[in-house]
């Protein structure tokens, strides 16, 4: 398995895993010249068909894109979304991410909370929040959107969609998301993300990554 850690300092590293054996986990990646905006870097997964799989990512560090042959490459920023390619095993990846716009309650020493939709020509629709904090284990995240309530499983630091494919239509339609997670020490934790812009980064990854 390949990490990459996408920024430069310790304080605002963020390390996405690039993996080649099935079943994949979605490697999310990050552009440090985008910090100035509100959307950032991410930690990504492959929802399961009906249960979580068993390989699962472990923590690693390894060069930025500027030493990385194949690094990350913005396609372009839609509002509140970044949309942006890298190469995986001679393959283009495209994704597109935002940062949460806020968190309850504050979490001392919580790592950042980003949700990304990953597109591969074989894989389509892989959504994944990175919480900023390791879930308990067997825990389960809501993301709410109007009245649509979406499931998500958890790996760790990462919260996986299920259903992929209703994530990105509910994205498409509505103003904002509401992932409700249990947090360390059993406390209710409630992240929002702006959905402003999706539908166009959505189909900016769509395009740069044509279904096969």
């Amino acid at each position: 398995m390949t990490w990459f850690c996408l920024l430069p300092t310790e304080a605002s590293r963020i390390c996405a895993p690039m993996l080649t054996h099935a079943p994949r986990l979605i490697a999310a990646l990050a552009i440090s010249s985008l910090l100035a905006g509100p959307a950032m870097a991410v930690d990504a997964g492959k929802p399961p068909a009906a249960k979580p799989p068993t390989a699962k990512p472990a923590p690693a560090h390894a060069p930025t894109p500027a030493t990385t042959p194949g690094g990350p490459k913005q396609i372009g920023k839609f509002e509140d979304w970044i949309a942006a390619t890298h190469q995986e095993s001679g393959a283009t990846v495209c994704y597109a991410f935002t940062r949460a716009l806020g968190s309850t309650p504050a979490i001392a020493g919580r790592g950042q909370v980003i949700i990304t939709i990953t597109q591969r020509p074989s894989l389509r629709d892989a959504v994944a929040m990175e919480a900023g904090f390791a879930y308990a284990d067997k825990a389960a995240v809501t993301v709410q959107v109007d009245q649509t309530a979406l499931d998500f499983y958890t790996d760790k630091r990462n919260a996986f969609a299920r259903d992929g494919k209703a994530v990105a239509a509910a994205f498409a339609k509505g103003a904002k998301a509401i992932a409700k997670s249990p947090g360390p020490k059993g406390v209710a934790v409630q992240d929002t993300f702006s959905l402003k812009g999706f539908s166009d980064a959505y189909k900016a990854i769509t395009k740069a990554c044509p279904p096969k």
